[in-house]
Order: C-alpha cells, then sequence, then structure tokens
C-alpha cells in the first residue's frame, strides 16, 4: 500500500508513535509518505520506501496565525496525486482530520475523481484539550464522524470520546507498540551506565515533553525522598516548559549534582536501558508510552494510577501505581524496589516479557495492516 501519513512532527508521544508507525509500515514493504510543516524527530533512518513532504505555511501580513490546516489540505491533495496514495493516516483529530476531509473533497470533485480514504487515529490531548474546550467540539466531532477509519490507542480514550463527543461511527482500539530490538538492554548499557551512576548507585529516569501535564516536579520531589535513603541518580530525558522549574527545584532541594538534564535524544533506548525505575507521575496519560518504551529495556515504571496507564501496567506485576500527587507513595515503591534486588530482577523480566507479548511491534503492525484493509474496502 501506499500510505501518507501526518503527525505533529515535534517531541511527544502521538509523533512517535507515527514516526514508527511508518518505519515499520516501511519494513513490510509499505510505501510511505509522510506529510507535515517539519520532519518528524524519530525520522532518523534512510529507506527506499520513505519519502518526507514538507508543508510550506505561506505568511501574510493579514493573517495573524497563518492557516496551516489549509496549507495542509492542499499538500496532502497534491501528493495524493502525484504519487497514487491509496489512504491517509493522520494523527490527532485537529486539524489533521479537518485537513485530511478537505484533501478527500478537492480530490474527489476533480475529473478523475480520486478517492482518498483517510484513518484518523486519536492520541489523547486532541480529546482531552477539547473537552475543555467546547468551542472545537462541533468541529471535532465532524472531522472524527466523517473519517473513513477511527483508531484509539487506548480503551480509556475509546470510552472518552464516545462519552464527550457521542460519536456514531466505530472506534477501534489499536494500542500503541514498541519495537523490542531496539528498546532493549544490552552489553554497551552496562559500559554507558558507568558515564552516570557508580556500581554502587541506582538509576531513576523519567522521560517526557515537560509539559504542565507531566508534573515533572513531582518526579523531582519522589527522587529527593529516594535520594536520603540510597545512593542514586536521576536521568531526565526531554525538554519542554517545566524544565526551568524542575532544574530550580533540584537547586533548592539540594540536589541538583544527582539531577542529569539529558535534553531531547534521538537514541532514547540507550538512555532508557541505563535505568533501573522509571517515574511516570503524569496527571493525564491516555495510554504512557514512555512507560512502555521502558518496560522493553527492562526499566520497572512507577506511574499514576489515570487514563490508560492500568491497561499498560498491572499494579505489583509489571510495576506500580499511584494517585495522582502522591509522591510519598511513589517513593515508597521505589524505595521498596530498588532495595531488593531480586524482586527488581523479577519486575524486570515481567516488563520486557509484557512489553514484547503484548505491545510488540510485531504483534501491533499487522492489526494496522488489517485495519487499513478493511477501510479500503468499505470505502471502494
Amino acid at each position: 500500500m501506499k500510505i501518507g501519513i501526518t503527525c505533529y512532527p515535534t517531541y511527544g508521544g502521538s509523533g512517535v508513535v507515527a514516526t514508527e508507525l511508518g518505519l515499520e509500515l516501511a519494513q513490510r514493504g509499505h510505501e510511505i509518505h509522510f506529510i507535515s510543516y517539519a520532519q518528524p524527530i524519530r525520522l532518523t533512518e534512510l529507506h527506499a520506501d520513505i519519502h518526507y513532504h514538507e508543508v510550506d505555511v505561506s505568511r501574510y501580513p493579514l493573517f495573524d496565525y497563518p492557516p496551516y490546516d489549509l496549507a495542509l489540505a492542499t499538500r496532502m491533495a497534491e501528493v495524493s496525486e502525484l504519487y497514487g496514495l491509496d489512504l491517509l493516516h493522520v494523527h490527532y483529530a485537529i486539524p489533521h482530520s479537518v485537513s485530511a476531509l478537505l484533501a478527500r473533497q478537492m480530490l474527489a470533485d476533480k475529473p478523475k475523481g480520486q478517492r482518498l480514504p483517510f484513518v484518523t487515529t486519536l492520541h489523547g490531548t486532541d480529546i482531552t484539550l477539547v473537552g475543555l474546550d467546547r468551542s472545537y467540539l462541533p468541529i471535532t466531532r465532524f472531522s472524527i464522524e466523517h473519517s473513513d477509519g477511527v483508531t484509539a490507542v487506548s480503551k480509556y480514550l475509546q470510552d472518552r470520546t464516545r462519552r464527550e463527543f457521542d460519536v456514531r461511527n466505530s472506534i477501534q482500539v489499536i494500542y500503541n507498540f514498541v519495537n523490542c530490538d531496539i528498546y532493549c538492554r544490552n552489553a554497551a548499557s552496562a559500559e554507558q551506565r558507568a558515564e552516570y551512576a557508580r556500581e554502587d548507585e541506582r538509576i531513576l529516569v523519567h522521560l517526557s515533553n515537560f509539559r504542565p501535564v507531566k508534573r515533572v516536579t513531582d518526579t523531582i520531589e519522589i527522587f529527593e525522598r529516594v535520594r536520603k535513603k540510597l545512593a542514586s541518580k536521576l536521568l531526565l530525558i526531554g525538554d519542554g516548559p517545566d524544565r526551568s522549574r524542575a532544574e530550580w527545584l533540584a537547586v533548592q532541594k539540594g540536589i541538583h549534582n544527582d539531577v542529569i538534564f539529558l535534553g531531547k535524544q534521538d537514541q532514547v533506548s540507550e538512555k532508557l536501558a541505563l535505568a533501573d525505575v522509571l517515574l511516570m507521575p503524569s496527571e493525564l496519560e491516555s495510554f504512557g508510552l514512555a512507560a512502555l518504551e521502558g518496560m522493553a529495556c527492562e526499566v520497572v515504571p512507577i506511574a499514576t494510577r489515570v487514563g490508560g496507564v492500568p491497561e499498560v501496567i498491572e499494579h505489583g506485576k509489571s510495576g506500580y501505581l499511584a494517585d495522582v500527587g502522591d509522591v510519598e507513595t511513589m517513593a515508597r515503591y521505589t524505595i521498596d524496589l530498588l532495595t531488593d534486588a531480586g524482586r527488581l530482577k523479577a519486575m524486570a523480566t515481567t516488563c520486557r516479557e509484557v512489553a514484547r507479548s503484548r505491545f510488540g511491534a510485531s504483534k501491533i503492525i499487522p492489526q494496522y495492516e488489517e485495519f487499513y484493509r478493511l477501510t479500503l474496502e468499505r470505502s471502494s
């Protein structure tokens, strides 16, 4: 199949999933065309079946905000016509599914009447933020209901979309995935670990885009409590608006020498594999991709019991769950686990097996391929 993929190219779960999906599909023989205003940050591999098409947004004095959604629709239609795409797969309802809807109509109105089906994958913020800003609800519902196929990354998100938007068409759950051949521990992990911590120290890690919903300062609070009980280091992967708050908090608590801000990383798997525990104290997660990537690397997640996270982490078996803001409980889980080497190793092994058997790319990618086939059949 020839598939066009549109996502936000920035540092975030939806862009990561969309890019990794395209890479996996290309490996399976599909022709992939990424259409976005910038090249996705995870699109670092060269492959004959992967193409990138930049959306050029013209800036005029008339517009306070350039109309990206219209420029995107135009580019989607152009690429689809030039390369004979079979369908578009857009990640995020707003504005991507609206643009895909316009592109589909633009092509349908041409003399040849090309049919361009599109699939919308809901990742969370496109639904949860709209729940706070009702002005976007009608257009979001409209774009979802006019999608040829809709998927959600968790049952939680599927249920919330149905409840808040009262959509009539079906929404299929296809979980996020991880490539366990890339996300894993290896011989190099032990050597790299020594760059950040002594042999007697444990390593904790946090991975996010540092938005307020990720509660990165809670990560600092948890680490401070852990650091009082055992020698350890904290690695923070990513960047965003709350980074400076986290840096200042680490300084104020006197633990800044043990808190290492790594910024955005191209090879996230290599850094995750150095850690023992992953902290994810988010206020909301529709799935929890960071936890899954950590699990594949045998890093035990300690997270909040929100959104779709309980669908990924089974409390007490493949990680631990606590209430939002309960840094004391999350610190206690971390300390208890890191001071019991046998339990830590056993749980790390379980995490890896869960990631491989339930969320491995070899299990999830065929679900997308089958969904594409069914969508094309319904649209023909």
